[in-house]
């Protein structure tokens, strides 16, 4: 009997970490399409190139993927081995610290170029170039890299050699780099962070509410810009979540006693997963320019794959 209850006890855990692999994967592969595609679209259209707004969005569409990426590996691999090297571990938590918190930097970048496009319209292509917007996204990655980057150096003048070349972890950021003073620092990077995006944000929406209420002709754009960053707002709270979800997890552990599993699975997919389907939305189907490309690029994919001549719509491909 003892035994029998075992067997199904087990059995049922497998089943369920199997269902949460699937459904994780599943959600990986949806989003990867549709960034992919949406990345296609950018690529294969000039057009795209000279515009400082669609190049900060495709950054952000190219973060997002590869910090999926590379939480849904980890998650996949803390069923799968339990345990990995250091080394290794110290690999995907630095790409992936350094993908979440690109995340409201960027946010912040794309508020400021909706409130000059809004704001100072005549002065917009002097002061947005493309040289420009990729410097400044230069500037968001290392913003990004140099306060995380520390954590190894730290880490490395600390502990000793073998612990990252022979020891195995659970993967988690606290296990690898485990001097009280990262933690402390981290939490003062993120008030900062989340601080200076969060008044970016506020300054640019109230400037368009005010611009757009001084000149009712900029009254149409400057709605959708203050939509735009409306949602980045939405964006910037969702990102929030990942670091205020370690006390959420607390205070859930403590109403719901034994459900540690379903409280993790349920913050990664509210933390990690949801706010990577907003980026998409704002820009691939707000956005009635690249919409246009975007349904003529799946509508010539869906010509070729029935074998039907596929006629041009323009010649913007230069």
């Amino acid at each position: 009997m003892i035994l029998n209850v075992t067997y199904l006890h087990n059995l049922y855990t497998f089943t369920m970490a199997l269902v949460k692999n699937l459904i994780v994967v599943l959600v990986w592969l949806v989003l990867t399409y549709i960034n992919c595609t949406l990345a296609a679209t950018f690529f294969r259209h000039q057009i795209f190139y000279e515009d400082p707004r669609y190049i900060l969005f495709i950054h952000m569409v190219i973060n997002d993927g590869i910090q999926l990426t590379v939480t849904v590996t980890l998650f996949i691999l803390s069923y799968i081995f339990y345990k990995i090297n250091v080394s290794l571990c110290c690999f995907f938590i630095l790409v992936a610290v350094f993908t979440t918190r690109n995340t409201p930097v960027s946010l912040a970048g794309m508020a400021i170029e909706r409130y000059i496009a809004i704001c100072k319209p005549l002065r917009y292509s002097q002061i947005c170039t493309v040289r420009r917007t990729y410097a400044v996204i230069g500037l968001i990655w290392f913003i990004c890299v140099a306060p995380d980057i520390t954590d190894l150096f730290v880490s490395l003048a600390t502990e000793p050699l073998s612990f990252f070349q022979y020891n195995s972890v659970f993967c988690l950021r606290e296990n690898v780099f485990k001097d009280p003073i990262l933690a402390q620092k981290r939490k003062a990077f993120d008030i900062i962070y989340f601080s200076c995006v969060f008044l970016t944000l506020v300054f640019t929406y109230l400037k368009i509410l005010f611009a757009a209420r001084a000149l009712s002709t900029a009254e149409p754009s400057a709605q959708k810009a203050r939509n735009t960053i409306l949602l980045h707002g939405v964006q910037l709270a969702m990102c929030l979540l990942s670091y205020i979800s370690p006390s959420v997890e607390i205070v859930l552990h403590i109403i719901f006693p034994g459900r540690s599993i379903e409280i993790r699975f349920a913050n990664y997919l509210i933390v990690y997963i949801l706010p990577r389907f907003l980026s998409p939305i704002i820009y691939g189907a707000r956005d009635k320019k690249f919409k246009k490309y975007l349904m003529m690029d799946l509508l010539r994919c869906s010509c070729k794959y029935k074998g039907k001549p596929v006629v041009p719509l323009n010649k913007d491909r230069m």
